[in-house]
């Protein structure tokens, strides 16, 4: 169920989904609530493409670090591709 930053504390958070799209980010909003998953969803920016790269506006899906394996398992399951930590760096290096 879609959560308040706030109802987790001071916890750390797990980055676990970033939807690019808005139709993306509401199905999975939905599959993460029908799972029974607390979780939050937050608005920030990335870098998308390659040749022209230019800043964008997602939704960061956010999971306690107990639950990211298996919120994991239920993302792949829908059909979507969960974020890989490694992923950022290799952008972050990219932008240089």
């Amino acid at each position: 169920m879609r959560r308040e930053p706030d109802y987790f504390g001071d916890r750390e958070m797990s980055l676990v989904y970033v939807g690019r799209r808005l139709k993306d980010s509401l199905r999975l909003e939905e599959t993460l609530t029908q799972a029974g998953i607390d979780y939050a969803v937050e608005a920030d920016k990335y870098w998308a493409g390659r040749l022209f790269r230019r800043e964008r506006v997602g939704a960061f899906f956010y999971v306690l670090p107990e639950v990211e394996a298996s919120t994991r398992a239920v993302i792949q399951q829908a059909g979507f591709r969960p974020f890989e930590p490694d992923e950022a760096t290799h952008e972050r290096e990219e932008q240089g």
